[in-house]
């Protein structure tokens, strides 16, 4: 049975319907914010506590982060990032949610065939880039400040 372009394309709108943009748009905008505002207030609050300005910048990163994990390991973080689309790739909590979430899908295989091999499929290919965008970046600024 052979379908026209015309008939699959009439089947695949029929079958997934346009996303509301701008209520999808405003969602994401909320949350991200959302995220980010509350990366703000753990900035306030490890000051407040008397942490310094190096280890604050350790501590807010590593706390949103611990947080988005626990919440991906407990099924909550994805309900909330089904709601609230881009809103929780954006920022540090993307990341995070990408390393447990393979991870935990692939749990059943082991410890090392599955966690340890399937935790950055998603990620993996950011720290790369990072890591050599990073370094080729350094390593132009070190030749330009050389001469």
């Amino acid at each position: 049975m052979s379908i026209s372009n015309n008939e699959y394309s009439k089947m695949t709108d029929k079958a997934s319907p346009n996303s509301p943009v701008l209520p999808n748009c405003i969602r994401a905008f909320l949350f991200g914010g959302g995220i980010c505002m509350f990366g703000q207030l753990l900035n306030i609050l490890f000051e407040r506590i008397g942490l310094n300005s190096e280890e604050v910048k350790l501590a807010t990163p590593s706390t949103v982060i611990i947080i988005t994990a626990i919440l991906t390991g407990i099924g909550v973080f994805d309900n909330i990032a089904r709601y609230a689309g881009a809103g929780t790739i954006v920022p540090i909590s993307g990341f995070a949610n990408s390393v447990v979430s393979p991870a935990l899908e692939f749990k059943h295989e082991g410890y090392i065939t599955g966690t340890a091999f399937q935790m950055f499929t998603i990620a993996g290919p950011v720290i790369v880039y990072g890591t050599a965008s990073a370094f080729i970046y350094g390593l132009i600024i070190y030749i330009f400040k050389l001469y």
